[in-house]
């Protein structure tokens, strides 16, 4: 439902951006790669948004740091840490812009830059369009990447309220911020494993899982490995509000998810549910916020010539 020549013309047309690549070339390269990834897979990476919202959030900030791949040095980067592997994925895609974006301006557009842009333009695809904003560039890429900080620095599934508002706050995000970002569980999947403590519904709980979904969810989980559902059962395809009429209906998969039902977050998720174009005109603010996280400069980073491997 997708044309990508009409697409990329419109993204181009809406972007008055003259980045460090001295054009809109630069632009895109990345949303041709994202295109075409979008196209071949149907759903344009299940995690562009939501990894956006995690490797931001590892403790070295918005630095594409979460890229690297093991090394004799370091066997155990973020992207093998708990909360990263296997549910982080896509890296081809950013290898593909990197490769694009080097041949035509080496040394230009750091990967950082690169995966902020990617979360940009998987937002415009995902929400049909609805949501486009423009990133700020500038990043550079940091070179140190360490499995042992994701698990003390990602909102596990789950977290609790506090803990939330606790991981967000230390980043220099608010509780709505918080509210708004979680929105990204709107597309994608999730592993079984990480909502196994909430099945078989409890019916004491009160934030325990809607008995309907959790009876279609655990059919999928019984099967062997840990399988995959996804996150939102009714768009499961469009980055959206529905997420938050799901979280109001206790349709949501993580505890954390269940957890923005209290007293303190319950208003918001009500706005974001029912007021249109609400939700969108947040997401996107807090999107260039969360980008610009413990941004890395030249004194401390480098532009990487390939993303997996630090120069």
């Amino acid at each position: 439902h997708h044309s990508p020549s009409t697409l990329v013309g419109e993204i181009l047309e809406l972007s008055p951006i003259n980045r460090k690549g001295g054009s809109n070339n630069v632009l895109h390269r990345v949303v041709s790669k994202m295109l075409l990834y979008y196209e071949t897979e149907g759903v344009c990476d299940c995690d562009v948004t939501g990894r956006d919202e995690q490797s931001s959030f590892v403790a070295q900030g918005c630095d594409a740091s979460v890229l690297l791949d093991p090394t004799p040095a370091n066997a155990q980067p973020e992207k093998l840490g708990i909360p990263n592997f296997p549910s982080l994925r896509g890296f081809e895609v950013i290898d593909a812009a990197k490769a694009a974006l080097e041949e035509a301006c080496p040394g230009v557009v750091s990967c950082a830059d690169i995966v902020a842009f990617a979360g940009r333009d998987a937002t415009f695809f995902l929400s049909n369009g609805r949501a486009y904003f423009d990133m700020p560039a500038g990043r550079y890429d940091g070179n140190v990447s360490l499995a042992s900080e994701t698990l003390p620095n990602l909102p596990p599934p789950f977290a609790t309220l506090q803990t939330l508002k606790d991981m967000f706050a230390s980043k220099g995000l608010t509780a709505d911020e918080m509210v708004t970002l979680s929105g990204a569980h709107s597309v994608g999947v999730s592993h079984c494993s990480s909502f196994s403590d909430r099945l078989p519904p409890n019916p004491s709980d009160p934030s325990a899982m809607d008995a309907t979904l959790a009876a279609s969810v655990q059919v999928k989980c019984n099967r062997t490995g840990d399988p995959v559902v996804v996150q939102d059962f009714r768009t499961p395809g469009d980055l959206d509000n529905q997420y938050y009429k799901n979280v109001l209906d206790k349709k949501v998969l993580f505890k954390s998810d269940a957890a923005l039902r209290s007293s303190e977050t319950g208003a918001q998720v009500l706005l974001n549910a029912w007021i249109p174009g609400q939700w969108e005109q947040k997401f996107k603010a807090a999107m260039v916020r969360m980008g610009s996280i413990e941004v890395k400069t030249r004194a401390n980073g480098e532009i990487r010539k390939q993303c997996r491997f630090v120069n």
